[in-house]
């Protein structure tokens, strides 16, 4: 039995169904944390004893009166997570994880993309705040022959959020695309959500962007693969994404490796 530690909050969600969805992981005893308790308790050491971290939060902000405010995470927490990687120990992060700790660039140098909530700077570039179409029916077209593919058909339909933002595709191993435009009037902004603007990308030129909603890459000496996956009800509920992600879990353990090298 391998240890699954799982860290959500900071993003509202629906708790039954996805405790649902953890439950249909077998092979795992998970243990599930929630922001802001879960920064203290990875910084005391809850991930020492994980096997596999599974990120479904999107920590490190506070939403108020239409604005956003956003705070690094503890030195504690980040040299956990670091150390956690160090150790060839692996991760999956899901969904919003992509926005989560917008004051800590090694968190988005680590994913492999980034979600803006405010027009910002990633890798030395100014760009727009990313875009949000909730509710979105598409394909997934599987574009690698990879453990984390492994059993998935080659499109399957999904129903779920799909984000316009930054992803960093030199840096990483394609694994799903989105058979859908990813272009500025699919989508709407980011920042007008937060001014109370909700469905609204008026006076918002963002450029198109990637199709990617999954990839993998390694970091330090262990593997994090990325699954946009998990905006509600319907992809927790979908076989195929729960295949995806129970694919992922085992792939970035140290025997799913093992396996690909002999």
């Amino acid at each position: 039995m391998r240890d699954l530690l799982v860290l959500s909050g900071g993003h509202p969600y629906e708790a039954e169904p996805f405790a649902a969805l953890l439950a249909s992981l077998t092979g795992w005893r998970v243990q599930h944390l929630l922001h802001p308790e879960a920064e203290a308790a990875v910084a005391d050491g809850a991930a020492e004893k994980a096997d596999v971290l599974l990120f479904y939060d999107m920590p490190g902000y506070v939403f108020a009166g239409g604005t956003v405010t956003s705070r690094p995470p503890s030195t504690g927490f980040v040299q956990a997570i670091q150390r956690h990687f160090a150790a060839g120990k692996g991760a999956v992060m899901l969904h919003h994880a992509l926005a989560g700790w917008a004051d800590w660039p090694g968190w988005s140098e680590m994913l492999g993309g980034r979600f803006l909530y405010q027009p910002g700077e990633v890798r030395g570039r100014a760009c727009l705040d990313s875009g949000y179409k909730h509710d979105v029916d598409y394909e997934a077209v599987v574009v690698a022959d990879h453990p984390v593919t492994r059993g998935l058909p080659a499109r399957f339909a999904v129903n779920d959020e799909l984000y316009l933002a930054q992803v960093f595709e030199e840096d990483v191993t394609p694994l799903i695309r989105a058979d859908t435009r990813f272009e500025r009037d699919c989508f709407s902004s980011a920042a007008h959500a937060v001014a109370g603007r909700m469905f609204d990308n008026s006076d918002w030129p963002h450029p198109p962007g990637s199709n990617l909603i999954g990839w993998t890459r390694t970091v330090d000496a262990a593997q994090m693969v990325y699954l946009q996956f998990g905006d509600g009800t319907a992809s927790y509920a979908n076989p195929h994404v729960r295949r995806a992600i129970a694919n992922a879990l085992d792939f970035v353990t140290h025997a799913e490796r093992a396996k690909e090298t002999t």
